[in-house]
């Protein structure tokens, strides 16, 4: 990864565990009836790693990134964030979301809100924060991603990468402990997906702790400390990114890669 700028902005909630194992995920299996969509899945993501997750369509990498924060309920096995298990309902899993950030394909923002609204929603209802504090610390993330001179405006009035910078503002503005990131740029126009990625790169180099599920290989040599590769609701590797592209070890990898390549 590059040497990240240290007159760079420090997002907050990096601390002096970093390394420590985060998200813990042991021996999950997902069902949907008859279907297994997640086998055998175990992953440790530690303080301050990338772990950017790849495969064919259908692998199961939504569906195990959804997992993280119970979006996806699990058939059995164990997800474990910074010690905790999974609450499956009540105050405790509101508690859990707000400390897991995602960005979803859709920006999901609140068609008739601000974009400061929106990005303060959360911490107002959710955190409990003071009006003006929120504003204070949107404006700032809102200029940490670049689209702060569009704070009054509303969602239709901007561009697809100016709101999924938003969305990312929005999920950052939570102050989480990981941010999952889940096909970000799949629903972008080709221009606008560098200006998304270059929010997220900063976002690695900063030390932010992220799971990204995407087809972006540049991003994902990149910025990922590893590369896990997902087909067919398994875990097929887990390299470092330089290790994964140069050398995969299965069948099934090397297939993938070089579909990538001469296509």
């Amino acid at each position: 990864m590059t040497t990240p700028d240290p007159s760079a902005p420090k997002t907050s909630n990096i601390d002096v565990r970093r390394g420590e194992p985060l998200v813990v995920i042991t021996d999950v299996q997902k069902h949907y009836g008859d279907f297994q969509a997640l086998r055998d899945i175990d992953l440790t993501v530690h303080r301050g790693e990338v772990v950017v997750v790849i495969g064919p369509s259908g692998s199961g990498k939504s569906t195990l990134c959804r997992t993280i924060n119970r979006l996806e309920t699990i058939t059995s096995g164990t997800i474990t964030i910074d010690g905790k298990e999974l609450p499956k309902e009540g105050k405790g899993l509101a508690a859990l979301r707000a400390d897991v950030g995602m960005v979803f394909q859709s920006f999901n923002l609140f068609a008739h809100l601000t974009i400061l609204e929106n990005v303060t929603l959360g911490p107002i209802k959710v955190r409990k924060m003071k009006k003006a504090d929120a504003e204070r610390e949107a404006k700032v993330l809102l200029d940490r991603v670049g689209v702060g001179h569009q704070a009054s405006k509303l969602p239709a009035q901007l561009s697809g990468g100016q709101q999924q910078r938003v969305a990312i503002a929005r999920a950052l503005a939570m102050n989480p402990k990981v941010m999952l990131f889940d096909e970000p740029t799949s629903a972008l126009d080709p221009e606008m997906i560098n200006e998304v990625l270059d929010v997220m790169v900063g976002l690695a180099q900063e030390g932010m702790t992220m799971i990204v599920v995407t087809h972006e290989m540049g991003f994902a040599r990149k910025a990922a400390d590893r590369v896990v590769f997902m087909a067919d609701g398994q875990i097929l590797e887990d390299q470092k990114p330089d290790d994964f592209f140069e050398r995969p070890r299965t069948d099934r990898a090397k297939d993938f890669l070089s579909k990538l390549i001469t296509h």
